[in-house]
């Protein structure tokens, strides 16, 4: 599907180019929309140079990069050609996005992050109207699309999991590295934080979140020593946090007992995992035939979510015990290129161990 990108660019009051964010005077160039939170992965990488067939990094003398992992994979199986439109829901660094766009593809790049998209925005101007971004969240894909004039992409790539940058920033309050205000805020616009999580959700609350989303065992204990702190101040620091995790889950490796608890209110903050089951269901309509969904994942919990949605989808027929013969599957919409899941080999993993856990899974929409 090939639609002039030109026209995106003049639904926004200001060109987006390489200058256009210190235009605006907010620190990123696009368009606001959702202020619904979700993650994004950037991690640190150099840029050295680009062939057509090979990527690699060096300093480009910014403040953060995102290495794309996969790359390689992901080229493959998008086909990123001139004219193509891909729909990179979690811009991040600008990474992924880089490689789609010097293979010739059309990118609109999503991000609630107003510093990544400022970041990428300056990173990626020289692609000119090849590159569309847009401060969002990837969950409101379809308006976000039709906002700009298009129904349909080749291609939606959702690189899901923390930002390497969120995380060395103390202020952010994702890291028990630092002591810092919780906040664990993903998209800075939303009004609800870790703190009110924390001082306001009910016990019985707590421990469901700590368990589902932290798969903490000993989540009970910890909501009610949560419940017990703040009822003498309320709790306000990462530290603070790390204390009380402390006194239910003592120590016995170099894990620091108190990171599922941390993953836990991170995820329920920013409403993580709705968000992807939400931008789930709307890739059937956004994708057009032979379109591509790509999604790498970094733990079990968003991992599951995305291979039960693709095994669901990609089932012609479903057939079960009580019935005569199969039926035909009205959620048949995708084809599996493979049914596992695509893991990085060993010298990627040398090269950036923070792709060790990273998993990737690809769906073809019929």
């Amino acid at each position: 599907m090939i639609i002039p990108i030109k026209p995106w660019l003049d639904l926004i009051s200001e060109d987006v180019s390489a200058g256009s964010a210190a235009r605006l005077g907010t620190g990123y160039a696009g368009v606001a929309l959702s202020s619904d939170p979700v993650a994004e992965e950037i991690d640190r990488s150099r840029l050295v140079g680009v062939s057509s067939n090979k990527w690699q990094f060096e300093s480009n003398r910014m403040e953060f990069y995102h290495e794309p992992i996969l790359a390689a994979r992901i080229v493959e199986a998008m086909q990123p050609l001139q004219g193509k439109q891909i729909f990179d829901g979690t811009l991040g660094g600008g990474g992924h996005a880089e490689l789609l766009l010097g293979h010739g593809a059309h990118v609109i790049g999503c991000d609630q992050d107003e510093e990544a998209l400022g970041y990428a925005s300056k990173r990626l101007g020289h692609f000119g109207d090849q590159f569309l971004p847009v401060r969002g969240n990837f969950g409101d894909v379809d308006s976000i699309l039709a906002d700009h004039g298009l129904d349909r992409v080749d291609g939606m790539l959702l690189d899901l999991g923390v930002s390497s940058r969120q995380l060395d920033n103390a202020e952010r309050g994702f890291s028990f590295r630092e002591d810092a205000q919780l906040d664990m805020r993903m998209d800075t616009r939303s009004d609800f934080s870790a703190k009110e999580l924390l001082n306001e959700w009910s016990e019985e609350e707590l421990a469901r979140v700590i368990f589902e989303y932290g798969e903490e065992r000993r989540s009970r204990r910890v909501a009610r020593e949560i419940v017990k702190a703040r009822e003498k101040k309320a709790i306000e620091t990462t530290f603070e946090l790390v204390e009380i995790v402390g006194r239910v889950i003592p120590k016995t490796s170099a894990k620091n007992p108190a990171t599922r608890v941390f993953q836990a209110v991170r995820i329920a903050v920013n409403r993580e995992l709705d968000v992807l089951e939400q931008a789930l269901e709307k890739s059937v309509g956004v994708l057009a035939p032979g379109g591509v969904l790509a999604i790498i994942t970094f733990h079990s919990l968003e991992d599951r979510i995305v291979k039960q949605f693709m095994r669901r989808m990609s089932s012609p027929f479903v057939d079960r015990p009580e019935w005569p013969e199969p039926k035909e599957n009205p959620d048949y919409h995708f084809n599996l290129p493979t049914r596992r899941a695509i893991a990085p080999d060993e010298s990627e993993v040398s090269a950036n161990p923070r792709a060790r856990s990273a998993k990737l899974r690809l769906a073809v929409k019929v």
